[in-house]
């Protein structure tokens, strides 16, 4: 287990997964992958383990971290991404502990559900920092390593899990739409700027997924109301759903990039069209 006040004395350990560089080498890559006590941030560090990468968990709950590095030889880097220290410590750790080929930014969250007229500004803060400048942050502090790794090993691959809440306005969800639309803006202007690198920019946008935490933190805890948000819809994405277009996007070939991908449940058509109940051919 690692955190903000760690060396690098202990070293990545290396799985037995190793992929072709574009020069023909072999090479086993390493992803950051955040957010990962819980939710699609776990499911991708156990995905991303299972298919043969070697993964740096990242997430505040050390206890959780300690468990999945148990389970799946991911090693664990405890670090609050809001607080500027703790992301600098983990960019040295990383510099001085192997390659970075991939970060794959997943956490952030959403607090609230109410009018914009009633928001709740430490929310709306708490959400543009864990969004927006949390992911800037890691940009700014992991890019010279993915630069180092792309020019080794022939690319390297940035990958932002935002939401559909970045697409579509919708009623309770000002804050929420606001923080994940400026991260999109982000992601789309990062990969204007990374044009002519080797360095791939993907977006995955969301819709509804049920897991265990979004909607309880998003409603303060309160069961019942977390519970409501998937009444009767059938079959609502998971994070393994979510993991899996993860992991296909970085392990495409290096030369493909996924700009942005779109995953709703078939029940949720748009943003403010759900279908709850079971779905059915329509009778002629």
């Amino acid at each position: 287990m690692r955190g903000a006040g760690d060396n690098a004395s202990d070293t990545v350990r290396n799985t037995l997964g190793t992929v072709p560089g574009y020069g023909g080498t072999m090479v086993t890559r390493r992803a950051v992958v955040t957010g990962a006590s819980s939710g699609i941030g776990e499911a991708t560090a156990r995905m991303l383990r299972a298919r043969g990468w070697d993964v740096v968990a990242v997430a505040r709950r050390a206890d959780r971290l300690q468990a999945l590095e148990a389970e799946t030889g991911a090693v664990a880097f405890a670090a609050d991404l809001t607080v500027e220290g703790d992301v600098d410590a983990l960019a040295v750790w990383l510099a001085e502990s192997g390659p970075v080929h991939a970060l794959v930014q997943i956490a952030g969250g959403a607090r609230g559900a109410d009018r914009i007229e009633d928001g709740d500004a430490e929310q709306w803060r708490w959400m543009f920092e864990a969004n927006v400048l949390s992911t800037q942050r890691l940009v700014a502090h992991l890019l010279p390593l993915l630069r180092r790794a792309a020019a080794s090993d022939g690319h390297a691959d940035t990958l932002f899990v935002t939401s559909t809440a970045a697409q579509t306005a919708y009623q309770g969800g000002g804050g929420y739409n606001a923080a994940k639309a400026a991260e999109a803006m982000l992601v789309k202007a990062l990969r204007l700027e990374l044009n002519g690198e080797p360095i791939r920019v993907s977006e995955i946008a969301p819709g509804m997924v049920r897991t265990e935490e979004f909607s309880l933190r998003r409603l303060g805890g309160d069961t019942a109301a977390a519970e409501s948000v998937y009444d009767g819809v059938e079959n609502p994405l998971t994070a393994e759903d979510i993991a899996d277009v993860i992991a296909y996007a970085l392990d495409a070939p290096g030369h493909v990039n996924l700009d942005l991908v779109t995953v709703r449940p078939v029940a949720q058509s748009a943003q403010h069209l759900l279908a709850r109940g079971p779905l059915h051919v329509r009778e002629g």
